[in-house]
């Protein structure tokens, strides 16, 4: 197995509560769905959109400016304000990684979303740019990634980890002593029994019971479940090289 990515660290209670002035890199339906979640569960403030100029089609988003990505740092200094990036999981979070590695190169720091209704326990370790919804369950032990999206309802089990760029649809579960290898998807209400690994860029789809480990690259269906014909790369139809 692969290690959790080494910026992983414990967010505070006064980390998760401290007011931030945040930029939301992406203008689409996950843009907004974040921007909602951050006004109205957060003490931070969204100050504007940004995207990159090849996407760059309006000047003005949710009643906020949209900024070039590539001169973000000329608008808003990395000494005072953060990042969300906010992309959907299409090209198994390779889009989505894309962008938080160059914000992190032009020296911004990403905040994460931590739900107030979400059940977090005191000892549990999340990275940067993260998003956890409602009702998730984070037990005792678990590690999550950065980059990682958590659905409504998931649940990951005692020391488990979920590595870097992952993303978990409402409803998954992990259970204790797991392993989510980095860029994997886990479908709505799908299952990884105690113990058991999914490995790299995997496809594990909806309703899906995994009772043993996977092989990476590979899309996973069914109860229980069993390996598809194809790579999770050729199912979203793009090529990672």
């Amino acid at each position: 197995m692969s290690s959790i990515t080494p910026t992983v660290r414990q967010y505070s209670l006064p980390e998760l509560t401290q007011r931030q002035r945040v930029v939301i890199v992406g203008t689409g339906e996950t843009a907004a769905v974040a921007f909602g979640y951050f006004n109205s569960d957060t003490s931070h403030e969204i100050v504007a959109f940004s995207t990159e100029v090849r996407f760059l089609t309006m000047d003005v988003y949710c009643g906020l400016p949209v900024v070039p990505f590539e001169e973000l740092a000329d608008f808003y200094s990395p000494a005072d304000t953060r990042l969300y990036v906010a992309v959907s999981y299409v090209q198994l979070n390779r889009i989505r990684r894309r962008l938080y590695l160059s914000a992190k190169a032009a020296g911004f720091d990403c905040v994460s979303y931590i739900s107030s209704n979400a059940m977090v326990a005191s000892d549990v370790e999340i990275g940067e740019n993260s998003f956890v919804q409602e009702h998730v369950v984070l037990s005792s032990g678990a590690r999550i990634g950065d980059n990682v999206f958590l659905g409504s309802g998931t649940s990951v089990g005692y020391r488990s980890v979920v590595e870097a760029d992952c993303y978990l649809g409402g409803h998954a579960t992990v259970g204790y002593s797991c392993h989510v290898g980095r860029g994997s998807f886990l479908g709505v209400g799908s299952c990884v029994a105690d113990g058991h690994a999914v490995a790299e860029d995997c496809i594990i789809g909806a309703g899906a019971v995994m009772l043993k480990d996977t092989v990476a690259g590979r899309v996973y269906l069914g109860n229980p479940a069993r390996s598809l014909p194809r790579d999770s790369f050729t199912t979203f139809g793009f090529n990672p090289t």
